[in-house]
């Protein structure tokens, strides 16, 4: 299959290294406003470069793949359904929830498959993860933490248009509490702090959160994320249920360093960045997204589940910034 990609800076590259290497497809066609860069990735991974999003979607491509800046989300996504060509987008549908719910009105009664960028629900612990809790084996859930860590911190120029750090990080942990438990949040309480760079501070968004999720069956979860994580990129779960309790992430490349007599877990070297600890993850996804545009399976992750994770953000900006509980329902109907 011809597959076309918009936007082709860090993620937009690393996804066309990715698909150039799956069997299903069998060209690319770049575009991205800055020219040097399409044609630094269709030199790199091959494929053709065209000028424009409307060139791309005239190229003959069977499906498109949308990382382009978070403004653009929106208006590249009703594109390619207008187009009738399946389209997988980046994580967030838009910047802010209401033209997020305009995105998914906009769709609703289209044939046309969407799929949203959560990459840790294709990585193997959280399958495995997800699959224990499903069958069982656990027995009832009592608590969950999701942990996400940054080496270090964006750019201050991304962190003055990303949202805040809930929007932007911990929507990752929000996502995949709701995948693996099956479960959806009806309250949040949320902290933060700064304690490193000035420049997250001066932007209104802290470098440090905690946030507990009350979950619709009365589990408990915990959210920890920061940007100043120095030993590595960590992102990790564990799930508690009455009967066993398992984790993700507990591997040798956990940046962790344990000070217990004798021990040399973890023995390997530390992940340092996202794409490192996730290459796997991604190739699945895209491979998913092939198999979407193929017919063969449906979008495992539509429009609306991504705009609950979105929600769950929302409440925690929210409890943040008012230092108080705040319910998912409340911030529906803001």
């Amino acid at each position: 299959m011809r597959i076309g990609i918009l936007g082709l800076g860090r993620i937009g590259a690393f996804h066309a290294e990715t698909l150039s290497g799956l069997d299903a497809v069998e060209s690319l066609v770049l575009t991205d406003p800055f020219a040097e860069a399409a044609k630094s990735a269709a030199e790199r991974f091959g494929g053709e470069v065209v000028d424009s999003p409307e060139a791309l979607l005239a190229a003959g491509v069977d499906g498109i793949v949308v990382a382009a800046a978070t403004d653009a989300h929106p208006k590249l996504i009703l594109a390619g359904v207008e187009a009738g060509i399946p389209v997988f987008c980046e994580k967030p549908v838009a910047k802010h929830m209401g033209e997020g719910v305009e995105v998914l009105r906009a769709v609703e009664g289209s044939d046309v498959p969407i799929q949203i960028g959560y990459n840790r629900r294709f990585d193997t612990g959280f399958v495995n993860a997800r699959a224990a809790v499903q069958s069982g084996e656990l027995g009832k859930l009592h608590t969950v933490r999701s942990t996400t860590l940054d080496p270090a911190p964006p750019p201050a120029a991304y962190v003055a248009a990303s949202g805040g750090i809930f929007r932007d990080c911990s929507v990752h942990d929000f996502d995949i509490i709701r995948w693996v438990t099956g479960r959806e949040v009806v309250e949040v309480y949320a902290v933060g702090g700064n304690r490193g760079a000035e420049y997250i501070k001066e932007a209104g968004d802290a470098d440090t959160t905690g946030a507990i999720l009350t979950l619709d069956d009365g589990t408990i979860a915990v959210v920890s994320n920061s940007r100043h994580n120095a030993r590595g990129y960590d992102v990790r779960m564990e799930i508690h249920g009455f009967t066993d309790s398992i984790a993700v992430g507990l591997e040798d490349k956990l940046p962790l360093r344990s000070v217990e007599p004798g021990v040399t877990f973890p023995a390997g070297t530390p992940h340092d960045f996202f794409m490192d600890r996730f290459t796997a993850a991604y190739r699945a996804e895209l491979t998913a997204f092939t198999e979407v545009v193929a017919g063969t399976r449906p979008s495992p992750c539509t429009i609306a589940d991504a705009l609950e994770a979105g929600w769950i953000a929302e409440a925690c900006t929210l409890s943040l910034h008012e230092h108080r509980p705040v319910t998912i329902a409340e911030v529906r109907s803001a």
